[in-house]
């Protein structure tokens, strides 16, 4: 997972010293090459502390591992998408499509970077082995788990997705041993979510998060994590960005669940058929 992803899927959860760091990195990567810890502590005004507490804070044992990391992400940065900018009302539709394509590539790059492949297998395990399935979310994150509910509904699983909070909860309350929450939140922090989790936990109930990176009131009552990412710095295109992360996620969940159930995917072929067969006559 690049440095810089986790720096700024982390940025507004840090401290005052640590946003110094965070930003420093961002914006001068290339002079920590040639920085001890205390050099880059005294650049930057904070302590050396600061610096060694910043790069365990980002999963490094120390700041040699930080330094070695963010050299790694500086010589991968070339193939990665960048942001050109935030659409405005003066831009022509062909600017608007270059800039809305450059900001997808990049959330969907950063999403990848961000899900690893261990915690996508144990949520397809989850999943397989599920009972029942509630898949919540509210706004945006509500149209994410509708499709998703109709993509396991075509694999033969029993899924739902419900877009009223209440009812997300007054549905959970009948959860236990077996049944499986995925909760959909871009910032984690959704009241409606996370009681829908937390009552998902009081019932023995495994839970699956997709939100954004780092700690958050839903993803870590969470058995497995999934992330998603949208630049915050393009206000006007972050719902599409968020949705379009989101879906990437579930969409790598599906396609992995496909794969590995040979029933699933006769269930799909048949009900695909059956859809096709209705279209044409």
């Amino acid at each position: 997972m690049s440095t810089f992803v986790k720096i700024k899927a982390l940025r507004q959860s840090l401290s005052s010293s640590e946003a110094k760091l965070a930003d420093f990195t961002l914006n001068s990567a290339n002079a920590i090459r040639n920085l001890s810890s205390v050099e880059l502590a005294k650049v930057v005004g904070v302590s050396q502390s600061s610096v060694v507490k910043f790069s365990q804070k980002l999963g490094y044992k120390g700041f040699p591992a930080f330094k070695l990391a963010v050299i790694d992400a500086l010589n991968d940065e070339v193939t990665e998408p960048k942001l050109h900018g935030k659409i405005t009302l003066s831009d022509s539709l062909e600017q608007i499509a270059e800039k809305l394509l450059s900001s997808k590539l990049a959330v969907l790059t950063e999403t990848k970077n961000l899900n690893e492949a261990q915690p996508i297998e144990q949520a397809v395990s989850l999943l397989k082995s599920a009972k029942r399935i509630l898949i919540c979310g509210l706004g945006g994150s509500a149209l994410v788990a509708k499709d998703f509910s109709y993509k396991l509904q075509k694999l033969g699983m029993p899924a739902i997705a419900e877009p009223d909070g209440h009812a997300q909860l007054a549905y959970v309350s009948t959860f236990g041993k077996g049944d499986l929450v995925i909760a959909i939140s871009e910032s984690g922090v959704t009241r409606e979510i996370a009681e829908v989790v937390k009552q998902a936990k009081k019932n023995d109930s495994y839970v699956i998060s997709v939100t954004k990176f780092g700690s958050n009131p839903v993803a870590d009552q969470a058995n497995v994590r999934l992330y998603s990412v949208a630049e915050e710095e393009s206000v006007r295109l972050s719902s599409i960005l968020a949705r379009t992360a989101q879906d990437f996620v579930i969409d790598i969940l599906f396609i992995a669940l496909t794969q590995s159930s040979r029933q699933g995917r006769k269930l799909l072929e048949h009900s695909n058929d059956v859809v096709g067969e209705f279209r044409n006559k």
